[in-house]
């Protein structure tokens, strides 16, 4: 019996099955990150953090606890947005991919 290893860029890559999955997951991940840190930094308990970010006590248990999959970026950013942290998306550049095409002959 042969075993496959597999290798992934990252976590959000083997998690997902597309690329653009992975991409969402990593900004979903991203933003609870910063946003259970501003939590942290005011030292709130969960009924504090959710009246601060407009939702629910169990909606801030389900943040702190990393529940990825009950958040949508939307959610995230209303929430961003209710802690008056505004949210700035950018693109990076593809590492390995070229993105001029070559020029046509006439």
């Amino acid at each position: 019996m042969t075993k496959t290893i597999h290798s992934f860029k990252s976590v959000w890559d083997a998690l997902a099955d597309t690329p653009e999955q992975a991409a969402s997951l990593r900004a979903r991940a991203g933003l609870m990150r910063q946003i259970t840190a501003v939590i942290e930094e005011n030292g709130w308990t969960q009924m504090e953090a959710g009246a601060n970010c407009g939702v629910t006590q169990p909606r801030i248990n389900d943040l702190l606890r990393g529940r990825i999959s009950r958040f949508s970026l939307d959610a995230l950013v209303n929430i961003a947005a209710a802690l008056g942290r505004p949210v700035r998306i950018e693109l990076e550049h593809p590492q390995h991919r070229r993105l001029t095409r070559g020029r046509r002959s006439a």
